[in-house]
């Protein structure tokens, strides 16, 4: 069976190449706004929206102006995706600021300080204390906690979290 010129597979490479050649410099253009002049993230979209038009060749349109407003309008979706992803996942646990711990030779802060940090800390759960211990004393990374107690990174990850929460919770009440 013999197929249209547009449908042969050099047909479509060579309509992908054109389209590539016509507009990938335009799409970066409007990526590198939308990511606010991070050239790493825009030129990884430009490459996910090309990919996306080579699956979906058909369905862009043949006009010069109508193929611009369809990749543009496929960049735009794939940034407000990531936008939104990144909006989903739970903010990175960071240490507790203790820059407020009074230096040295203020033994009332001192004491005062090690008073509020025995208390947060004595209001954790024994798991929590050992998790925190685990990621923050000891310096192991939340995989190598999950190897050691059998459960998933996010699993750790999500106690940690929730483990620090509580930390902060008790510093406050101390």
């Amino acid at each position: 069976m013999l197929r249209a010129p547009d449908e042969s597979p050099t047909g479509r490479a060579e309509r992908m190449t054109a389209l590539h050649a016509d507009h990938a410099r335009a799409v970066l253009r409007i990526l590198l706004v939308l990511t606010r002049g991070q050239r790493q993230t825009a030129e990884d979209l430009l490459q996910e929206t090309m990919l996306r038009a080579w699956r979906h060749l058909d369905s862009v349109p043949a006009e010069p102006d109508a193929a611009r407003r369809w990749l543009v309008t496929v960049a735009r979706r794939l940034v407000i995706d990531g936008v939104r992803l990144r909006r989903g996942r739970p903010a990175e646990v960071h240490l507790v600021d203790m820059t407020w711990i009074p230096s040295g030779d203020d033994t009332t802060g001192t004491a005062l300080a090690s008073y509020a940090i025995r208390y947060a800390l004595g209001r954790l759960t024994p798991a929590q204390r050992s998790l925190l211990s685990e990621v923050y004393l000891v310096g192991r990374s939340p995989a190598e906690v999950a190897g050691r107690l059998g459960v998933p990174i996010g699993t750790v990850k999500s106690r940690t979290h929730h483990a620090m929460r509580a930390l902060r919770t008790g510093l406050k009440a101390a």
